[in-house]
């Protein structure tokens, strides 16, 4: 069946259902940003396999509705399908909510599965809705019904994320958690985000593809915690241990009923953006909600000493897969026949050699040529490019290891290049550098900062469509909030101990992309009787090519912060490489 005849076979089911609209999201039950291929529902229906994205499709109409990193990509896998782009990023661009309200009648109904969409998204379609008097029907899972041979939730076993590790216990953590729940007033805690939950109790997984991450719910008591997971989930031991710390486990199905017994003089939390409408509505309609982000979203986004301790020798190693892999790239491209997928396994191999490599963290970008201009570019054996002594390669790529979760990118120099190519290379590296450097004072926000990255790269009239860096997790999801660096309003305050990536990029369609990306700690700088300043300290350890650089084009501080920097990289690595590659590190990394 192709993706025109499940939108017609879709269109029926909406019929017999009396909808006149239907809305297919990218979240699973836990508002994830990757999911299981369970809940791949919205690839399956449009044939787009970007990680964010929302089809909308009425009766006569159809639309995809994603962000600028995916612009492209979505233009090629929609092509034949029937739907529309809608570049939710560009201005003018109505939210689909709103533009289910302009095209709908008055009294329509729109259908939805509410497992997948939480309250707040939900409030924002009533609110969208409201003028037309257009319903919402929350328990229409037509996907399902559509799906033949859909994958199953996932059943892998959960284990024990050690605290030499972790460098906290579950114990000290649920302390810190109800310490909050004590000061807001709340004896109960609804906590449905897969790495929230993960981080808190310190077990990990594998549901969710890269992202080491157990399928679960948990409700924090004042005496108690509950985990609501599939029992056979859990190994014997993992289950004693749990229980020993005052954790209790009930089956998934059990947690609608105990949120209807919640007593009318109770309080509970839950962060509206991550709880699905379905479990909100389980909840007794009488007990007090209390709305705010997740608690544990701030306090596993400042790490400790110990997570900071071992990220740091993480970066290490992954530096030194990431050494191995350019020397032997650049040395191999122009002897034998190298894909992009080639490219990307032989990256794999070098990561699994090192020490507690898990496995990828995200889909691996391996573009060569124009195939870098989709930011999000998956390789594939049919429209793969072989690479050659000439342009640009872009490989974004990360590792998920027991100490810490990786996020680099490099574009490598193959031969040859354009003017333009060295001049976009150069501003990339301008921009990354400004943000690299930069000391500002406490209290500044990710929007604050992101100018810094892009001003260079504004001088020549080009932008990129997408942040500038995001969050990442300790042995966790690669993206991770609050804290961002990016052009909107995001008011997270930086704070001392939270990890953060810097990666602008330039992308022009049908020729190249070019992207530098380290992961950065934020570190307190000098006090002064003006206030406390700040500064990011890079924890990614690997070369930028000096061959795409045009070295007129970089002032003398630029010159002095990528030396100083390039030293630090041959000075961490260098201990663990042999003699060839230390050759090859020190050639690389040659002052400028």
């Amino acid at each position: 069946m192709n993706i025109r005849n499940r939108v017609e076979k879709l269109r029926q089911l909406m019929k017999e259902n009396q909808l006149d609209a239907y809305i297919i999201p990218s979240f699973d039950a836990h508002q994830s940003e990757y999911v299981a291929e369970h809940w791949k529902g919205r690839e399956w229906i449009s044939g787009f396999t970007g990680s964010a994205g929302t089809v909308v499709i009425t009766l006569e109409d159809a639309g995809l509705w994603t962000d600028g990193r995916y612009y492209i990509q979505a233009e090629k896998q929609l092509e034949g399908s029937g739907i529309r782009l809608f570049r939710m990023m560009d201005p003018g661009v109505p939210f689909y909510s709103a533009w289910l309200a302009d095209v709908l009648n008055e009294g329509r109904s729109v259908g939805f599965d509410g497992n997948v969409f939480s309250i707040n998204m939900v409030r924002r379609m009533e609110k969208d809705l409201k003028a037309k008097k257009i319903g919402l029907k929350m328990n229409q899972d037509l996907i399902g019904d559509l799906w033949g041979n859909r994958p199953e939730i996932p059943k892998g076993p959960l284990f024990i994320h050690d605290v030499k590790y972790a460098g906290k216990s579950r114990v000290e953590k649920l302390n810190e958690v109800r310490e909050e729940m004590k000061n807001k007033g709340a004896n109960y805690y609804l906590l449905t985000s897969l790495d929230d939950i993960a981080w808190l109790l310190n077990i990990r997984g594998a549901d969710v593809p890269k992202s080491p991450v157990v399928i679960a719910n948990v409700i924090v008591a004042e005496q108690k915690c509950y985990l609501f997971i599939d029992s056979g989930k859990v190994p014997a031991s993992v289950k004693l241990e749990l229980e020993a710390e005052g954790i209790e486990l009930k089956a998934n199905d059990e947690i609608q009923t105990f949120l209807g017994n919640i007593l009318s003089e109770d309080t509970i939390m839950l962060d509206p953006n991550k709880t699905n409408s379905r479990l909100y509505n389980a909840i007794n309609s009488n007990t007090k909600k209390m709305e705010s982000l997740d608690v544990t979203t701030n306090l596993k986004a400042i790490k400790n000493e110990v997570e900071i301790k071992n990220i740091k020798w993480c970066e290490i190693k992954d530096g030194l897969a990431m050494v191995k892999f350019i020397k032997w790239l650049k040395n191999a491209v122009d002897k034998e026949e190298i894909t992009e997928i080639a490219a990307e396994e032989k990256l794999e191999d070098f990561r699994r050699a090192q020490e507690g490599f898990v496995g990828p963290s995200f889909d691996t970008i391996a573009g060569y040529k124009e195939h870098a201009a989709m930011m999000h570019y998956k390789a594939n054996k049919e429209t793969q490019f072989t690479l050659e002594n000439e342009g640009l390669f872009l490989i974004d790529s990360g590792g998920q290891y027991y100490d810490g979760t990786t996020d680099i990118t490099r574009t490598i120099v193959l031969g040859e290049l354009t003017d333009e190519q060295k001049r976009d290379y150069t501003l990339v590296l301008k921009g990354f550098i400004a943000l690299s450097a930069v000391k500002y004072l406490y209290g500044a926000t990710g929007s604050n900062l992101d100018i810094l990255a892009r001003q260079p790269i504004w001088q020549y009239g080009i932008d990129y469509k997408c942040g500038t860096g995001h969050g990442v997790g300790f042995f966790l999801n690669v993206h991770e909030g609050p804290q961002s660096i990016r052009n909107d309003s995001n008011s997270v305050v930086l704070e001392k101990g939270m990890v953060i990536t810097n990666e602008p990029g330039i992308y022009l369609e049908g020729k190249y992309g070019i992207r530098i990306e380290n992961m950065m700690l934020v570190v307190e700088d000098e006090k002064t009787e003006f206030g406390q300043f700040m500064k990011f300290e890079a924890i990614t350890f690997c070369p930028i090519d000096l061959a795409g650089i045009d070295q007129g084009m970089l002032t003398e501080s630029e010159k002095q912060w990528l030396n100083s920097y390039h030293q630090e990289v041959y000075t961490k690595l260098a201990p663990h490489l042999n003699e060839e590659e230390c050759e090859w590190l020190r050639e690389e990394t040659r002052e400028i």
